[in-house]
């Protein structure tokens, strides 16, 4: 593994990203001259479904060649031989951080190998664009960031939403031109049907033609019982972050960038819960899931749901705004926003404004010209920013690991003045009632309000023991995510 050298918190505090452009100068990629012929040799770490997806926006960069396909899967590995007949191959993810040829790489693996491929990847001089969530708890991606700043690396996390220009603008028509006058309130949606995982008597078999130490590394190896390895791995605990660190983080990240504009990294007050309701499943992450967002100013809330509007009606509930996207609310109206476009109303539902955005592969290529100029004060989800907006979600999931049937119409009560608290409550109750489930199921579980400390990331308080042990995990060796210091 690659060489760890201390660093004292004096001088990682002491760490800008002013000196993390000077620090590169001597780093793999200007070793080698990247910077002069003007080309990033790019590996995938991964090659499935997202990594595709990438691959196709990275390999319109005419300044990228892709040198290496990775991933335990040897059938995907063939594919994507058959895409970059050029490029060296392998099932080890290994064997691509430790080769000199590699500039960069590309981490779309399961949510619980993103942070530690990216920290060695980065120990080993690489740069590193790394798919969303960044993290899979909260203090692997206090690592990933620590990384970057110690080895002077460039890490751009895959919002790929904060590239979209349209962006800019709407934070202009928010607070410069304070369109829809003082903002008050946010509502937060990710509405969108998915189906049961499945539930097996016995356990999923292996496949054998798959390196399974490899796909699980950090991940505990116990029993899987739903019915297929791939994606589905997104709803158990063990390897995913449930729907709030899939769509979640993008539309929270689209709230912290526009409405924030990033001055928020960690709420001062966070409550929520929900269940994993209707289907009898494998799936342990919720499928309804509410959160309220105490931000010491604008208050937020999200709701998350995968089920039907009812049994009868196979599409989503119908709510406020976009099914996956936000609304600000505004004194002298709203504004409504989602991927790839926006439009803001006036009180009398008049439109004010349209938005359109078209991000394409400008995220990728954002990355790849940080990299070649070797500034990350230019990116556009620097790995800070990635952190900021995944932690919303990870304590998001924290209110429902710590949740308690319990505590359910306490904790509805204790937030009931919190603005777009009542009205999200009632949309749940009405939902679930559609599916003839009542708040007295007890698969439904609520949190009480547990604090932050806005410095140090952790929680304060009455149960903060409870919300501080969700934010780290226990390891498998030998993939251990470093302590970076």
């Amino acid at each position: 593994m690659p060489h760890r050298s201390p660093l004292s918190r004096r001088n990682f505090l002491r760490g800008t990203a002013a000196g993390a452009v000077l620090g590169a100068t001597s780093g793999s990629v200007l070793a080698r001259g990247v910077a002069a012929n003007d080309e990033v040799r790019l590996a995938f770490l991964s090659c499935g479904g997202r990594a595709n997806e990438l691959m196709g926006s990275f390999e319109k960069i005419s300044s990228v060649k892709v040198v290496g396909v990775c991933d335990p899967d040897p059938k995907r590995v063939d594919k994507a031989k058959k895409r970059f007949p050029e490029a060296k191959s392998a099932v080890d993810l290994r064997t691509f951080i430790d080769d000199p040829n590699v500039d960069a790489v590309v981490v779309a693996t399961c949510n619980h190998w993103h942070c530690l491929a990216a920290i060695w990847a980065m120990q080993a001089g690489k740069d590193v664009y790394v798919e969303k969530p960044l993290s899979h708890t909260q203090w692997e991606g206090e690592q990933t960031v620590a990384a970057a700043r110690k080895y002077s690396r460039i890490c751009q996390v895959g919002t790929q939403q904060r590239s979209d220009p349209m962006q800019a603008q709407i934070k202009k028509f928010l607070h410069e031109e304070k369109g829809i006058g003082a903002l008050k309130h946010v509502r937060v949606n990710r509405y969108g049907v998915r189906g049961p995982i499945g539930k097996r008597t016995e356990p999923l078999p292996k496949d054998p033609d798959v390196d399974f130490n490899l796909w699980l590394g950090p991940a505990a190896d116990k029993p899987v019982y739903r019915n297929a390895w791939h994606y589905d791995w997104h709803w158990d605990w063990n390897t995913g972050s449930g729907e709030m660190g899939n769509w979640g983080v993008h539309v929270l990240d689209d709230v912290r960038n526009v409405v924030f504009q990033d001055s928020v990294a960690v709420p001062r007050r966070i409550i929520g819960g929900g269940g994993r309701m209707v289907w009898d499943d494998a799936g342990e992450t919720p499928n309804v899931h509410v959160v309220a967002f105490d931000t010491g100013g604008l208050p937020v809330v999200i709701g998350l749901s995968n089920l039907t509007a009812a049994p009868d009606n196979n599409k989503s509930p119908k709510v406020p705004g976009p099914s996956s996207g936000y609304v600000v609310y505004g004194e002298g109206g709203r504004l409504e926003g989602q991927r790839g476009s926006a439009r803001a109303y006036d009180n009398d539902g008049k439109v004010l404004k349209e938005f359109k955005g078209n991000s394409g592969a400008g995220h990728q290529a954002n990355f790849i010209d940080a990299v070649l100029k070797r500034d990350p004060r230019i990116l556009n989800a620097e790995v800070q920013i990635g952190h900021d907006s995944t932690g919303w979600c990870n304590f998001a999931n924290v209110c429902f690991q710590t949740g308690e049937h319990r505590r359910l119409r306490e904790s509805i009560e204790a937030a009931q003045g919190f603005a777009g608290w009542s009205p999200l409550i009632e949309e749940m109750h009405n939902h679930l009632q559609a599916h003839g489930i009542g708040p007295d199921n007890p698969s439904l579980v609520m949190s009480p309000w547990l604090e932050l400390d806005p410095k140090s990331g952790r929680f304060i308080g009455e149960f903060a023991d409870r919300g501080n042990a969700c934010l780290r995990r226990t390891y498998r060796a030998p993939f251990i995510v470093p302590e970076i210091v």
